[in-house]
This record gives C-alpha cells, structure tokens and sequence, in this order.
C-alpha cells in the first residue's frame, strides 16, 4: 500500500541516492501541448539537497522540453524504481527551476555534486521543490541488473571545446524553443562560471 510522507529522509532518502536511473515528467499548461518524459543517469548527477529540496544535472544532447515545460509553470515529477531489492516506486511531485550558467547560484550548486559528476555538455542545473512524496508498489516492476554507466555522452561533449558546444546548442532543433513553441534554453549559452 502506497503512503505519503513529509519529507525525503531516512529510507527514502537512502533509496533515491541508491537508484542509477530515474525520470523526470513534465508538460506545457495547453492541453494539446506534449507531455514529456525522460530517462536521467549518469552517476553521481543527482544530489538531496534538504528533506524538500533535489537538484539534478542537466546535460545537452536532447531536446529542452524540460527546461521549456519548468520556464512556464515550474511543475515537474520526478520518479525513481527498484529493480533490484524490494519493488518500490517513490515519485516527487513538485515545483522545478532551471538554473542556469550565468545565474549567480550555478557555481554554488555544483559543488553539491561530486567534481567527476560536473562535465563537458552542461546546460543547467534543474532545482525540484517536494509537494508531495510518496511511494508505491514496484510489483510489476522487473529486475534489471546494473552493469555499468554508458561513457558514451560524456565522451561525445568531452571532446567539444566550450564554444563548440555553443553551436551545437544554438545549432539543435528544439533547444531554444520546445517543440510546441515555448522558451528553452536561453542562447546563446551563456559561458561557464
């Protein structure tokens, strides 16, 4: 039976920093707007910052339809499984903000991060506010077993220099404005602090 809590602490807090993976869901206030769902890993990108508080990493590669969906109306969900252990899901629902390079908080928040987590192909740091917490069965959830992180991403960004990462943002379908029209990524990116 699925139960509510006040806070992300104790078991909760420790299944979250456990899990490699989770999805982060949000949508535009239209309702013929596109929902949004995505996968989230590489390690060490996702950081409890206080029992109501998450921040996670976000890294191009993709669309901004997140950052678009949170620059509108800030809700967003955030959902981790077990598929290892017990079967659990736990899902946060709250309030989300990009932060981005050039907000005088970026530099800040990355140190809540382990310095191997921080690399080439970052956008923003996305905050997320806990409203409600909560989790549920993961019975039908399968075991999957974790076998490695996937290096691909990094070495991809890895060997862009910082104005060429740049371009490839200004460059990308759906980074500046989400595919139904909304601001995403402020370009030109801003530089590193």
């Amino acid at each position: 039976m699925g139960k509510s809590y006040d806070r992300i602490d104790g078991r909760l807090r420790t299944f979250i920093e456990a899990q490699p993976i989770f999805f982060t869901a949000t949508a535009p206030l239209a309702g013929d707007g596109h929902v949004n769902l995505s996968p989230k890993g590489r390690i060490g990108t996702l950081a409890v910052l206080d029992e109501l508080t998450l921040a996670y990493l976000d890294f191009g590669g993709s669309h901004a339809e997140t950052i678009a969906h949170l620059r509108e109306n800030g809700r967003i969900t955030l959902m981790w499984c077990a598929f290892t252990g017990p079967p659990t899901v736990v899902r946060v629902h709250g309030r989300g903000e990009p932060v981005f390079r050039d907000d005088p908080r970026f530099a800040g928040l990355l140190t809540h991060f382990a310095p191997e987590a921080d690399g080439a192909g970052l956008r923003a740091i996305v905050l997320v506010r806990a409203e409600r917490i909560s989790d549920s069965c993961g019975f039908a959830v399968p075991f999957l077993e974790y076998r490695e992180e996937r290096s691909l991403h990094a070495d991809h960004f890895g060997r862009k220099s910082e104005q060429e990462f740049a371009d490839y943002c200004a460059g990308k379908e759906y980074v500046g404005v989400s595919v139904d029209g909304l601001p995403g990524l402020p370009l030109p990116l801003p530089p590193r602090p």
